[in-house]
């Protein structure tokens, strides 16, 4: 049998190990940030948003979408700073965000999210791709805590589809 002391520390113990172990509930999170996922739009040509393959969800390159449905557009290095290009990277997060819900239903779904290309229209001496990078990858962690953690890559393009700053490809694992 426990005694008293021994009692609190076993309980004190189980909550801060509970505690450690929360899940953050991502659709809570966007909720709570003001950020209300949209439908995505039908693809333009002949691809899908998304393609899910036993539990991993491929998803198609994505760009900064606004909420009016324009698009932050321009070269990182002349025209836009790096702050603009973190806020754009955020923006595509949310549109990732979106077709990835579309595609599995709840975001509380999401395991892990594995894999991350982006692509940043950067001029020829631009060499911030990596801080572009970090307003998506800090988005993620933000929305799903460690789970939102990712492998990465960063890489600078001549240019974009429709001018637009930034391009990102994502690969989350789900579980059902």
């Amino acid at each position: 049998m426990l005694k008293p002391l021994q009692f609190l520390l076993v309980i004190g113990f189980l909550s801060i190990s509970i505690v450690g172990h929360a899940q953050q509930d991502p659709e809570e999170k966007l909720k709570s940030m003001g950020i209300t996922l949209q439908t995505p739009a039908p693809p333009t040509a002949n691809f899908v948003r998304a393609v899910r393959t036993g539990n991993l969800v491929f998803l198609s390159g994505h760009g900064p979408a606004r909420g009016d449905g324009t698009s932050v557009q321009g070269k990182l290095g002349t025209e836009l700073t790096v702050t603009e290009g973190q806020e754009a990277a955020r923006l595509t997060g949310i549109a990732l965000l979106s077709s990835l819900k579309a595609e599995i239903g709840n975001l509380n779904k999401v395991k892990r999210i594995v894999k991350v290309l982006g692509m940043v229209n950067a001029s020829p001496d631009f060499t911030q791709q990596p801080r572009v990078m970090n307003g998506f990858s800090d988005f993620m962690v933000e929305v799903f805590g460690e789970k939102g953690k990712h492998a990465r890559s960063a890489v600078g393009m001549g240019s974009l589809p429709n001018n637009i700053a930034i391009e990102i490809e994502m690969i989350a694992e789900i579980e059902d």
